[in-house]
């Protein structure tokens, strides 16, 4: 793999020097995420493979370019998961981009989002150096902030090499209820759950139907169903991999636009025309309507949360909530301190970025 890093910090070198865009990309999975992607597509997938695993620990170490499907089969063997079910998508997805994306599935609700589970990363900036933050366990914090900075960063600080990752056991038992509930009572439900000890693994309502999913021990699941009723969903466990890769019939029409809203939990329903699913016990709305962006960001805002364009739509309207000036300040000192020719992904998060 020595000459694969050295390619890339020539790469990366002769880029920073001319002041030429790179666009790193792994699989290609989620290049509709984000504003459009510009520069010199530099692959990372001949950096793969898993260079270090411990069951016993509980941490797996990956190169960039591994493809998910081969984390995943490693850690099926330990009956281990990444508790956080990150998408598939297409199922060219890589650890880099996955931890570049940020993005996690109905497990986010249960037990954390992806940056939850970066111990550390080996991260090559815009001179060519390789910088390490972070460890293999979760008692090593140095730099560890940094390690959690840049999961979502979309490849705008620098090019991610190697991550580790911490893992979880596979839950014993798993049990998925429905209940015909309007949103309103949806979300009640939820909020009441959520303040109570029940193993309640993912979440989600729409059209009509909430749908939970309880995992843990064998008892405790028995207990959750004995307790919280409902009807059984027989194949729950494609209704959440069809929630987790958006191939759900929600997701399956382009237009109009995805939006993604971040809120609080007891946040009330959001007054907007259009369809709704609600995911992460009420923390996450996802949205389809005929509202303007301004009208949507400013619903999530009264709520105290905020509205991300997650896919199709116009993207001149910005696809993340725009920054606070700040906030703005500090991400700018962040990118120029990292890749101070501006050759990482530009423009991928906001245009002047």
């Amino acid at each position: 793999m020595e000459s694969t890093l050295q390619e890339f910090n020539a790469r990366i070198v002769a880029a920073s020097a001319a002041k030429t865009p790179l666009q790193l990309r792994g699989g290609g999975s989620k290049d509709w995420y984000g504003q459009a992607a510009r520069g010199e597509v530099l692959d990372t997938r001949s950096h793969r493979g898993i260079v270090d695993y411990e069951p016993t620990e509980l941490v797996i170490t990956a190169r960039c370019g591994t493809p998910l499907a081969e984390i995943d089969a490693a850690l099926a063997a330990h009956r281990q998961v990444l508790a956080f079910e990150p998408p598939r998508f297409d199922g060219n997805a890589t650890v880099g981009g996955m931890v570049a994306a940020g993005l996690s599935g109905p497990g986010r609700q249960f037990c954390g989002a992806v940056r939850d589970f970066v111990l550390g990363v080996d991260l090559m900036d815009g001179q060519g150096q390789i910088l390490h933050f972070g460890g293999q366990v979760m008692k090593n914090v140095a730099g560890y902030d940094v390690s959690r900075l840049l999961t979502g960063s979309l490849g705008t600080l620098g090019l991610l090499l190697q991550v580790s990752l911490k893992v979880l056991p596979q839950a014993f038992s798993s049990s998925t209820r429905v209940y015909e509930v309007s949103q309103e009572a949806a979300l009640h439900l939820l909020n009441d759950w959520g303040g109570q000890p029940l193993p309640i693994s993912a979440s989600a309502w729409v059209n009509g139907v909430l749908t939970i999913r309880l995992s843990g021990a064998q008892a405790a699941v028995d207990a959750a169903e004995k307790q919280l009723g409902g009807s059984e969903l027989s194949n729950g466990d494609d209704f959440w991999r069809d929630l987790r890769e958006q191939t759900h019939a929600f997701f399956a029409e382009p237009e109009p636009a995805l939006w993604r809203v971040s809120l609080p939990s007891v946040a009330a329903p959001l007054d907007l025309p259009g369809v709704q699913l609600i995911e992460w016990g009420g923390a996450q709305r996802w949205y389809r309507g005929s509202a303007s962006a301004v009208s949507i960001r400013a619903a999530a805002q009264a709520a105290g949360g905020h509205a991300i364009l997650h896919r199709g739509g116009d993207k001149s309207v910005g696809v993340f909530q725009p920054l606070a000036p700040a906030i703005a300040k500090i991400h700018h000192r962040l990118k120029a301190s990292f890749d101070p020719a501006g050759i990482f992904n530009p423009g991928r998060m906001y245009p002047d970025f």
